[in-house]
């Protein structure tokens, strides 16, 4: 039985050890079974939501197709694309939307966290939230229902995303497909032994937080930034905190 696996990396900066660890790494491994079929992607769409630097996205997209080919990517055994460049996805993305529950979508982790940081500083709820960020977990289930996909090499931080789509793919199966289903059920694939990497500030390491020891770091660099990363600042014998 040949087993389609898909997964992306959204366009927004230098890709880095996270990148690696969660994603590149795993989906490579999966790409070298035998039955696999694998579909992976340049997330430009998604950097949208988080960048509106054209030649900072563009460098990206570079930058992510060299370190996939760098890794040891078979371009020969694999379906290596840029997500930009099929329409179809966003077409399918509005057919997604119109099944999709709002209630699904307020759980989505990147709105809540949005929406708890503005009623800290005082803000209005949904101030400014775009509707790219509302709305971007359909755009993610149309990245992988639109293929069929099977397994999804993500890290743990992105199961969420996972479940969404088969969530929105089961209600679009039980209104239209008359006892057929039009897209299959994904399933996150996790490697067990990765932990999400935290970044120089605490935080995930992520692009677009800037917070990101760069994968292919020259010996300074690398040194400098593993000076950056926030460290534990209390004296020996003072009690944790909770």
């Amino acid at each position: 039985m040949t087993t389609r696996i898909l997964t992306g990396i959204t366009t927004t900066g230098t890709p880095h050890l996270g990148n690696y660890a969660g994603a590149i790494r795993p989906a490579i491994v999966a790409s070298r079974q035998s039955g696999a079929d694998s579909f992976y992607f340049l997330a430009d769409y998604h950097a949208l939501i988080k960048c509106d630097d054209p030649a900072r996205i563009l460098r990206s997209r570079q930058e992510i197709a060299a370190t996939w080919l760098a890794a040891g990517l078979d371009v020969e055994r694999v379906t290596f694309y840029r997500q930009s460049d099929i329409p179809e996805i966003t077409e399918l993305t509005w057919l997604l939307t119109c099944v999709a529950g709002k209630g699904l979508l307020n759980r989505a982790h990147a709105y809540k966290a949005s929406v708890d940081r503005n009623v800290e500083q005082g803000e209005e709820p949904d101030a400014g939230v775009t509707m790219g960020l509302f709305s971007y977990p359909v755009l993610m289930a149309a990245d992988i229902l639109m293929f069929n996909a099977h397994k999804i090499p993500v890290g743990r931080d992105q199961i969420q995303h996972v479940e969404m789509a088969r969530d929105i793919g089961a209600r679009f199966n039980h209104l239209f497909g008359n006892g057929k289903d039009f897209f299959a059920m994904p399933e996150a694939l996790i490697e067990e032994s990765v932990a999400t990497l935290p970044g120089l500030d605490g935080r995930k390491m992520s692009k677009s937080y800037d917070n990101t020891i760069p994968l292919f770091a020259g010996a300074r660099q690398l040194k400098d930034s593993i000076a950056r990363i926030v460290t534990d600042s209390r004296l020996p014998g003072e009690p944790e905190r909770p």
